[in-house]
């Protein structure tokens, strides 16, 4: 359920923010773009959102700001601490993609950025097979992470990391699940969305994806 990498955003909880800034040069190519990649999932969700891998609350801030209702899902104590103390009051629930509390109201739209590839592809699809029931017709997944067209390129990004002499990186590609788009795209068609893709940076892709009948 991803929650294998708990430890992993423990430990990174109080440098995260740094990281996305581009103050840590491993993953200055990762977070490139990383405002605009928010305001993207910002502009393409609705009004009633739900939030998977809060983390530090960047993205629930922006959210927040323009006007939408926010849960938000993060199963890290360290990241949800963080993000209560920037956004007191915002409702923070321990869960994950997969396993999360009951929601309290009706949710027109399902967020992410830099999250979904903790899960396996098996647990991808059947996260996808969720958001299908929880989501209000017409509802949008919109999701901002690293993902590859190929395999090749993601093997090309692992070797080039290790040239560059950037071996948390290249661990950090090798150990989790980024998938391959054409794997993504299956899923959430086979669950009955109509869903695109855009490219933002070497790694980052929008994942837009809209609930049909």
């Amino acid at each position: 359920m991803g929650r294998e990498f708990i430890d992993i955003f423990e430990d990174w909880a109080p440098l995260y923010d740094d990281s996305v800034t581009g103050k840590d040069a491993q993953y200055e190519k990762v977070f490139e773009h990383y405002d605009q990649i928010l305001s993207e999932v910002v502009e393409n969700s609705q009004d009633k959102v739900l939030e998977f891998g809060v983390g530090t609350g960047n993205l629930t801030k922006q959210l927040l700001n323009a006007g939408k209702t926010v849960i938000g899902i993060e199963p890290s104590t360290a990241m949800r601490e963080i993000a209560k103390k920037k956004l007191p009051g915002i409702t923070i629930l321990d869960g994950d993609f997969i396993n999360f509390p009951t929601l309290t109201m009706p949710i027109d739209s399902i967020v992410s950025t830099y999250a979904f590839h903790h899960l396996t592809d098996e647990e991808k699809e059947q996260a996808i097979k969720q958001f299908h029931e929880v989501l209000q017709p017409e509802g949008m997944v919109v999701f901002g992470d690293t993902m590859f067209e190929t395999k090749e390129a993601k093997q090309n990004q692992i070797d080039l990391a290790r040239k560059q002499g950037f071996k948390a990186l290249a661990e950090d590609l090798e150990r989790e699940y980024y998938p391959i788009i054409k794997t993504v795209r299956n899923a959430f068609e086979k669950y009955n969305f109509h869903v695109s893709f855009k490219q933002m940076n070497d790694f980052v892709w929008i994942i837009s994806a809209k609930k049909l009948a």
